[in-house]
């Protein structure tokens, strides 16, 4: 099965200069955990709400601060032709549970362990993802 199959398509972007607010706002209505960071329909990092509480609220700063002081830049992205099997690898060897899917170098999709999971044929390729992604990792944030 190709990711193209099971991607989400309606994907909304910010750009490295909104606020964290704006992001976290587009969190809730789109019911998602992060959001791809873009500038002119490319790739350019990946804001999370696990960034925002880390990065921003965890250090006192309010949601007026800027997405590129708490983006992760230059994010893992896989393409919409690549084997779902391919991507559950990429995923698990980033520890990462969302993946963009960028064709062109132009945002067509994202992708989630959740979307993964749900499909029937792919569970237990879920299940791998998620216990590699799930392994302590160092701390990042020393």
């Amino acid at each position: 099965m190709k990711i193209r199959d099971i991607m989400s398509r309606e994907i909304a972007c910010v750009s490295a200069d909104d606020t964290v607010e704006k992001a976290a706002q587009l969190m809730r209505i789109y019911n998602v955990g992060s959001i791809p960071v873009c500038a002119q329909n490319s790739v350019i990092g990946i804001i999370t709400d696990r960034d925002i509480a880390l990065r921003a609220v965890s250090v006192g700063d309010d949601g007026y601060i800027q997405v590129k002081k708490v983006m992760t830049a230059n994010p893992v992205v896989g393409s919409p032709d690549m084997d779902v099997d391919d991507a559950v690898r990429l995923m698990s060897e980033n520890q990462i549970r969302r993946l963009p899917i960028v064709e062109n170098n132009t945002l067509v999709g994202m992708v989630s362990l959740g979307d993964i999971s749900v499909e029937p044929k792919l569970q237990d390729e879920a299940k791998i993802a998620l216990k590699n992604i799930s392994k302590p990792a160092e701390n990042r944030f020393s």
